[in-house]
């Protein structure tokens, strides 16, 4: 499925309303913010955006103006998000946390939706705008505060492949496949958080291995469901070869294979208990969770469980046992 570019653009409209309709875009784009254009008649802006998996995207062209995200805006919202700003055109100055950085083209940063922000842009821009949720960049090897509002460059070390996948996505995208912008979403995730990494002096072999078995795992949970979901497809997906992926879990007691099989077991389990999901068959479970067919999923049920799924209901319908977590 093909993922079109939506454009929104002032040109539509009288010059009178036209930060009016600029404001409306950038509120529903990227995020509530208060816009003005330095009290400027003469405003002109045109934004287009995309989706990539969970990665929104936005191309800003626009005149000068400049955003401010405040508390009370932020207590409005009901998701947290990383914004990751890649400078096209023009000069820009991104403040939060006390942090202030200028950018220029070839330059990017990034800040966090949840704490109150300013950015202005005294001349004309052409900005790349990408919202990453926030859970996507796990704060184990990240203290993500003190990495808010840096200059990263274009042209050097990780930071580099960052921007260039970032604008090759925008440019390819409305021609991918949904699993293709699922990859790039994880893909671009990957980059920042090694980025991230990087700047926080923390860009062993050891650090890049975790974060790149932290997209592993978030990308089996997202497509669980999927029975095609292998080894192969994963390596595609996130853009790197199978021996990378073995070696990430090389320390993990599951490999990668028995790891799939115990998340779906886990799920079913979580189904199994559920009333919620009392009138679903054991079948139709083990199907929505991956697994081919119901004897297998009997055989690798019981298994690991001990007894049949069927059992498992019932003594979970009678508030005999709870949802358990396979051991590893």
């Amino acid at each position: 499925m093909a993922h079109p570019l939506t454009e929104v653009s002032t040109d539509t409209v009288a010059p009178r309303d036209r930060l009016h309709l600029w404001g409306d875009a950038v509120w529903r784009l990227i995020g509530g913010l208060e816009s003005d254009a330095f009290g400027d008649e003469a405003f002109a802006g045109h934004i287009t955006s995309g989706q990539a998996g969970y990665v929104n995207l936005c191309q800003l062209n626009v005149s000068r103006h400049r955003v401010v995200r405040t508390p009370s805006l932020i207590r409005g919202s009901d998701r947290a998000y990383i914004k990751v700003v890649a400078q096209l055109e023009g000069r820009a100055c991104f403040e939060q946390n006390g942090r202030q950085v200028w950018l220029s083209p070839g330059e990017w940063s990034v800040y966090d939706t949840t704490r109150a922000y300013a950015v202005s842009n005294p001349e004309a821009v052409r900005q790349m705008v990408l919202m990453i949720p926030k859970e996507q960049l796990p704060e184990r090897k990240l203290k993500l505060d003190d990495l808010m509002v840096q200059r990263f460059s274009g042209t050097t070390g990780v930071s580099r492949l960052a921007w260039d996948t970032m604008r090759a996505a925008f440019t390819e995208l409305p021609t991918m496949s949904d699993a293709a912008a699922d990859g790039v979403a994880d893909v671009i995730t990957q980059l920042v958080q090694l980025s991230l990494l990087e700047r926080n002096g923390q860009e062993s072999a050891v650090s890049q291995r975790e974060a790149l078995r932290d997209r592993i795992g978030q990308y089996i949970d997202r497509h669980l469901g999927d029975p095609e979901l292998t080894i192969d497809r994963i390596a595609q997906a996130l853009n790197c070869s199978k021996r990378h992926l073995y070696n990430a879990v090389a320390d993990e007691e599951d490999t990668l294979a028995a790891m799939i099989q115990r998340r779906r077991l886990e799920a079913c389990l979580r189904d199994l208990c559920s009333s919620a999901q009392a009138q679903r068959s054991v079948t139709d479970i083990a199907l929505s969770w991956g697994f081919s067919n119901s004897a297998h999923f009997s055989r690798v049920f019981r298994a690991h469980v001990g007894c049949s799924p069927s059992a498992y209901r019932a003594r979970a319908g009678g508030g005999h046992v709870a949802p358990v977590l396979l051991a590893h």
